[in-house]
């Protein structure tokens, strides 16, 4: 069997104790799991096979959504399509064997199942975990993003802020997996959204400190999540492993591995169970990040396809005439009859959402007006499927604006003062109906990013499996601490998943790995919990340098060569 080699003089984990010594002064272990078994020809073509033809798959699928609306891509355009795309498919992509390799760390470490076949079954349900997803979490992701570049995501200005936002993700992702650093996906990317949100406000010349273009609210609900993460893993993988000890009062289950044998069945069954939670999990929290962002691609490229949910059959059209007639006659009560031309409406409404103050009668009175003229213009044509091209993008400008102002004015604690029950009802009704038509994920989508997420769990994951099996516990990982850590990540994710909060996987398996360790007695190996706390303090601001800069360069060539 193929062997690591430990220096003698090096302080051998605990686990690594009663590993024989060679005559070099070497002592050897066991390859956990077949980390050095080569991979086969056959697996390496049909591995391409799936890469390339789910990036064609994706092409393909643009290019027929464009003919059936009508609306023809310049072969330019379509080309700076393919390569957005590519990069947020690599996105997925580098979050798959970069995050990924968390969830296969217990199953290799506890022998329950051979490396390869780890990342393969893990591949397959986050693929499934993407197809299932609800897609809440992507657009929690976009409502990070300034409100202007939301709204003018086809400006030179949009497309910079997703290639700078993306190209930094990926880059910081691929650095930290190099040196073998557990680091979060989501805590990178959500850093890099927002070193473009203030690059923007400060070249703009924004108040505030250059911030006011940012959701802070928002920002401040999704870095508690961040912060957290550590700690819920930590302490809940504490608790759990402590209780099972004390209730499931089984030997073989907190002992570690035998050398080159499988672990009792039962417990194999359990381990195997929690790594397909994980995976399933973590495809359908991390998923969704990828797919918010080729969403904000595609509507600023083909917004004619894409930018108004058209597969909403005619039959939905007078509910949403109905609905939206209703909460404009509702806002108009709370205006006081003050009347707020079309053109200074839209105006109000982007100037309340960026400085996140919503209960004004000049407020009222912009939603009150907004929503009467959408109620007319979609009676007009009949169905969002009519919508003409040249409009489609004001529509859908208009459908958010209103969304997201009024989900301001419902979500305040002063809500119940200023509607009634009735009320309230009547407006949740409209949002419904505008987030159907404006907040949708094609299914091609989805399927291009459980591939690329998939995929990527596939390549590169030895790095990270070894950190989170050797580097941070004392000793070798017991089946019970693997499966007390797996647990907890699980649950804490497809929790989130359920409210659309983006969390970090990583974050939460290792602390959680770290939380069992110590509820095992075993300790923690200090270097690599300095240097994953240091990943972690870093990545925030170190993203945000790369975004805000990779912006500004984008920014000023466009100035330059006139684009």
């Amino acid at each position: 069997m193929p062997t690591h080699v430990i220096a003698a003089e090096e302080p051998a984990p605990a686990a690594f104790a009663s590993v024989p010594i060679t005559p070099t002064g070497l002592a050897t272990v066991p390859a956990h799991g077949g980390f050095d078994r080569p991979i086969s020809p056959t697996a390496r073509i049909l591995f391409m096979i799936a890469l390339v033809g789910g990036f064609a798959y994706a092409g393909f699928s643009v290019f027929v959504d464009t003919r059936q609306v009508g609306e023809s891509l310049a072969l330019g355009v379509f080309a700076f399509l393919g390569l957005a795309l590519l990069i947020a498919l690599g996105f997925e992509f580098v979050n798959g064997f970069h995050d990924t390799a968390n969830a296969v760390a217990t199953v290799i470490y506890t022998n329950a199942m051979p490396a390869h076949l780890a990342v393969i079954w893990s591949g397959f349900f986050n693929f499934l975990g993407v197809m299932l997803s609800s897609g809440a979490v992507a657009y929690s992701i976009i409502t990070l993003l300034p409100v202007a570049l939301i709204l003018n995501v086809g400006s030179a200005a949009g497309f910079a802020m997703i290639f700078s936002l993306l190209l930094a993700a990926v880059l910081w992702n691929l650095a930290t997996w190099y040196v073998g650093l557990p680091n979060s996906s989501s805590h990178t990317l959500i850093g890099s959204i927002l070193g473009v949100g203030v690059a923007n406000q400060l070249l703009s010349g924004g108040g505030a400190g250059g911030t006011t273009g940012l959701d802070w609210a928002q920002v401040q609900k999704v870095m508690t999540g961040l912060w957290m993460a550590p700690l819920i893993g930590f302490v809940a993988a504490l608790i759990f492993l402590f209780v099972m000890k004390r209730v499931v009062r089984k030997p073989a289950l907190y002992a570690p591995p035998v050398e080159g044998e499988p672990p009792p069945r039962g417990i194999r069954a359990l381990l195997i169970f929690t790594c397909t939670a994980v995976s399933f999990a973590h495809g359908g929290n991390d998923g969704q990040k990828g797919m918010g962002l080729i969403m904000l691609i595609l509507i600023g490229c083909a917004p004619t396809a894409y930018a108004l949910n058209r597969t909403l059959p005619s039959a939905a059209t007078p509910a949403f005439i109905q609905a939206a007639n209703g909460a404009a006659a509702t806002f108009d009560a709370k205006s006081g009859g003050l009347d707020v031309a079309p053109a200074e409406a839209r105006g109000v409404l982007t100037t309340a959402l960026q400085a996140k103050t919503v209960d004004d009668p000049r407020v009222y009175g912009a939603v009150e007006t907004v929503s009467r003229d959408l109620a007319a213009r979609v009676g007009s044509y009949g169905a969002l499927s009519n919508v003409p091209a040249g409009v489609a993008s004001n529509v859908r400008n208009d459908m958010y604006l209103v969304l997201d102002t009024t989900r301001l004015m419902t979500k305040a604690k002063t809500a119940s003062a200023h509607f009634s029950e009735p009320e309230l009802k009547g407006i949740e009704a409209y949002q419904t109906m505008l987030e159907s038509g404006t907040r949708f994920i094609p299914l091609w989508v989805k399927i291009s990013v459980a591939l690329a997420l998939g995929l990527g769990t596939m390549v590169g994951w030895k790095r990270i499996v070894v950190t989170v099996g050797e580097k941070i516990g004392k000793s070798h990982m017991t089946y019970g601490m693997g499966a007390s850590a797996e647990i907890v990540a699980a649950s804490v994710i497809l929790a989130a998943e359920r409210f659309g909060l983006p969390v970090s996987t990583t974050h939460i398996l290792t602390s959680a790995v770290a939380g069992s360790s110590v509820a095992n007695g075993q300790g923690l190996q200090g270097r690599t919990i300095r240097n994953m706390a240091l990943a972690w303090v870093m990545t925030l601001p170190a993203a945000m340098l790369l975004s805000g800069g990779l912006y500004w360069g984008l920014l000023t060539a466009v100035r330059v060569f006139g684009w």
